[in-house]
């Protein structure tokens, strides 16, 4: 999963990029607001972190702009500004929701979270799912890589639908434990290891390109890059 971090403090961009991505995500820094801007209107990110004092383009109006081309993705506006005035200034240009620096990690993620919990139903409007040449059709079911048809249990189905609408993003054994089987411990203590291999038989066996990674001690990942 994308993020899209607009901000001109190397130092808060090098904490950002090392702590998203230890997370899962991936994250794209841009120092300039007009620059910014151009790569927001992409629709490539999936959330945006928006420093206000930006150069080329303050912050607000960047928020501004992208609005106005009808882009909803969430914005999260960094801002060294803690006047009410500020903030409500901001979130009428757009913004989702705000955090005032210095702020610590753990809070920013939880903010992150949150915004992207309340922009899922958007993206459960996607009928199709893709991640490379592996298409899944939430509506009718039907799964196939490279034009093959996949049949899969309803089990399989959800943790698949999990790994394509978390593409690139690392998921932990807990997160797919709670959010396929709703479990917050293994009954069998290795449910989610059997599951993930009887997925990868039906859709990775026959491929020179795997699609789910095993990150070492640390969960699995989807994504259409080489190994």
């Amino acid at each position: 999963m994308s993020i899209l971090v607009i901000e001109d403090d190397q130092r808060i961009i090098d904490f950002l990029v090392r702590g998203l991505s230890a997370e899962g995500y991936r994250v794209d820094a841009i120092k300039d607001g007009v620059a910014g801007l151009a790569a927001a209107k992409s629709g490539m990110f999936k959330l945006i972190l928006l420093d206000i004092m930006l150069p080329g383009m303050d912050g607000r109006e960047v928020c501004r702009e992208l609005r106005a081309t009808g882009s909803q993705t969430p914005v999260l506006m960094l801002t060294a500004l803690d006047a009410t005035e500020d903030i409500v200034r901001g979130l009428r240009f757009g913004a989702d929701d705000y955090l005032t620096k210095p702020f610590s990690f753990d809070e920013l993620l939880a903010r992150i979270e949150a915004l992207l919990r309340r922009s899922g139903p958007l993206d459960m409007k996607v009928q199709t799912l893709q991640v490379g040449d592996l298409l899944f059709n939430r509506e009718t079911l039907v799964v196939t890589r490279a034009g093959q048809r996949i049949e899969l249990t309803s089990t399989e189905y959800a943790l698949l639908e999990l790994f394509m609408a978390s593409e690139g993003r690392l998921l932990s054994r807990a997160h797919i434990l709670e959010n396929v089987w709703g479990a917050s411990q293994d009954p069998l203590t290795n449910i989610v290891d059997v599951y993930i291999a009887r997925l990868r038989t039906k859709i990775d066996a026959d491929h020179a390109l795997q699609l789910i990674k095993t990150i070492r001690g640390r969960g699995y990942r989807m994504d259409a890059t080489p190994a």
